[in-house]
């Protein structure tokens, strides 16, 4: 006999979660769970008090995965199928729930057994050694595994695999010379594309009441300002993260949002959890040097995105309007932060303003999404032939944004606040230049589907908003 067919006379066990599949399905069900209803937030306790295996199997009774666009590890699927084709058996043995199994040996078709977690029998560590001896004997498989977990696997088995290892796995690893496949580390990349560094730029709304109000070289506030910005930057990135597990059924089905670093796999959820711990607590210890209406307002903001994030998003029209609203919310930080009145010509025009902004996401998301006539995009609550309607609403609050800005123009506040209030007559017709053309680029299938990052990037908007803030300075001296 030939080392192929003393090979394949060997069955191949495979762990899944963090060995084929680069996530945890616990943790993924855990959250498309409490997506489905935020209610079970207080049965989840419950659960796990009652053990790994009865947390597990109350998720699964409640929820089904698509085995589809899980993030499986490219080396070792490939290699499977080739041994599968050879001949060799391949044995699923995980500690996933059996109903999640199944459904992924069903769409890979290369497993000729599954062993996985039954009822209160959690298919892990010892249990799942003892099976796999049982089915094949000691030393009567070969075993693939990635973490702590699979260690006793490992010293039952004829040959292992080490996937992916954690620090566990990889000592054993490196103390008994097995094969390993080791998976890209994350980068610095990886975590600040967690952390979306580049939305921060939207939190530079905090310092408009300042600007407003002329304090450009007030060093207190400016101060404030900074400090209000880390705390908004560090707990919105929280949020993303957060939004980021509701989202990964979702984002492994989009063209782009498929690469994020929990959707592809780059990152582990409980990574995401420890950082959604630190940043809070940056943002939240930052905001404790900021007057309390400050940590006020940055606690509604946390409770409203954490709302969209569950619900909103879902909800036609509310959608739209809460994302114009949490925009509003940064202005009315930086009001909150600074001790700066917060007028109602500002707070009027940026709600339209920013409704304007955030129809221009979702047009764009009717746009670039296939979906038959009828039906609803995923995760949102418009269908193709909302398409009209939404531009049509977008473009009258792009206007009503430049109306409120005009009639503010010739408010007796402007005359107390600015000696040559002329000066600043062209700013409607610059709102309405930003806006139009973030609309016609969107028509065009030129515009990406964050508007306001769109227009604090490009040079042209750059330019424009430029000369609004010169003629601002020059008309209030």
């Amino acid at each position: 006999m030939d080392a192929r067919s003393d090979r394949n006379a060997i069955p191949l066990a495979v762990d899944l979660d963090g060995t084929l599949i680069a996530t945890d399905l616990l943790w993924e069900g855990l959250f498309l769970l409490l997506k489905k209803n935020p209610l079970y937030v207080f049965l989840v306790p419950f659960w796990a008090a009652g053990g790994p295996a009865r947390l597990k199997q109350a998720i699964a009774q409640r929820i089904d995965i698509d085995p589809a666009t899980l993030p499986y590890r490219g080396p070792l699927l490939d290699r499977l199928r080739a041994e599968h084709a050879e001949g060799r058996k391949i044995v699923l043995a995980t500690g996933t729930p059996r109903k999640f199994a199944e459904a992924i040996a069903c769409h890979l078709d290369i497993f000729d057994r599954v062993l996985a977690t039954d009822g209160l029998d959690n298919l892990t560590s010892g249990k799942k050694r003892a099976s796999l001896i049982s089915a094949y004997g000691d030393g009567g498989f070969d075993y693939a595994g990635n973490s702590r977990h699979d260690l006793q696997v490992f010293d039952a088995a004829r040959n292992a695999i080490v996937v992916a290892p954690d620090r566990h796995a990889a000592r054993w690893q490196a103390a008994h010379g097995a094969e390993t496949m080791p998976a890209p580390k994350p980068t610095l990349r990886t975590v600040i594309k967690m952390l979306r560094v580049h939305q921060w730029l939207k939190n530079s709304l905090i310092a408009v009441p300042m600007v407003l109000s002329h304090e450009y070289f007030n060093t207190d506030m400016i101060w404030q300002c900074l400090l209000a910005f880390v705390s908004f930057s560090a707990v919105a990135s929280a949020i993303y993260i957060l939004n980021d597990f509701f989202d990964l059924a979702l984002d492994r089905k989009h063209v782009t949002k498929r690469n994020r670093p929990f959707a592809s796999g780059a990152l582990s959820i409980p990574f995401g959890l420890g950082a959604i711990a630190v940043l809070l607590a940056i943002g939240v210890g930052t905001g404790l040097f900021l007057p309390p209406e400050f940590l006020a307002v940055l606690g509604g903001y946390m409770v409203v995105t954490t709302a969209y994030s569950l619900s909103f998003k879902r909800m036609l029209l509310v959608d739209v309007l809460t994302l114009a609203g949490l925009y509003s919310i940064r202005v009315i930080a930086g009001a909150a932060a600074t001790g700066v009145d917060v007028s109602f010509w500002l707070l009027a025009f940026s709600i339209f303003f920013f409704l304007s902004l955030a129809l221009v996401k979702r047009f764009v998301e009717l746009r670039t999404t296939a979906i038959p006539p009828g039906e609803r995009i995923a995760g949102r609550g418009y269908r193709t032939e909302d398409q009209e309607i939404v531009a049509q609403a977008g473009m009258a609050s792009a206007f009503s944004s430049a109306l409120v800005l005009a009639l503010y123009m010739d408010s007796v506040a402007v005359r107390e606040l600015y000696p040559h209030p002329w000066l600043i007559w062209p700013l409607p017709p610059i709102v309405l230049y930003l806006t139009m053309r973030v609309w016609i680029l969107a028509r065009r299938d030129e515009m990406n589907d964050d508007p306001v990052v769109f227009i604090i990037r490009d040079w042209r908007s750059q330019i424009v908003v430029l000369i609004g803030a010169v003629l601002l300075v020059i008309g209030g001296w």
